[in-house]
């Protein structure tokens, strides 16, 4: 399988190759077509597995990746449910020590899950809007 991009920008899972067109994919949808081999062509740098996951929005996408285990995840729904909360808080009411924290928020910050919040005048965190679309459907 190989990652082509159709004539028109669209991304597309290559199947099957023949002489005059190339039966293709769309990773968000499912649906499969042919299409004519000129008008396609190979994506450099995607992997075809990479390309698959496409059909997962990518706001859960940045949730996969980004948490880890169910203390992570935890901490994401609680940044969710009662945020912004301030980072003094967040090491008091849950078992985390600074280090745990810190590197739970730095992960979730580079992936677009939560943002720095003033949190009456403290230093805090709070789940930014990919992050809450994510957990939505996870409910």
């Amino acid at each position: 399988m190989q990652t082509v991009r159709a004539d028109d920008g669209t991304i597309y899972l290559l199947l099957k190759r023949s002489s005059d067109a190339s039966r293709v994919r769309d990773p968000a949808t499912g649906e499969e077509r042919y299409v004519a081999n000129d008008r396609l062509e190979r994506v450099e740098g995607e992997s075809p597995l990479e390309t698959a996951a496409r059909a997962v929005p990518d706001p859960v996408r940045r949730l996969l990746t980004a948490v880890h285990d169910d203390r992570g995840l935890g901490l994401l729904l609680e940044l969710d449910r009662r945020g912004p909360i301030a980072a003094r808080d967040l090491m008091g009411a849950y078992d985390l020590c600074e280090s745990d924290v810190l590197g739970l928020l730095t992960e979730f910050r580079a992936a677009g899950l939560v943002e720095p919040a003033d949190v009456a005048g403290e230093p805090g965190y709070d789940a930014t809007p990919r992050a809450r679309e994510a957990l939505d459907p996870l409910r």
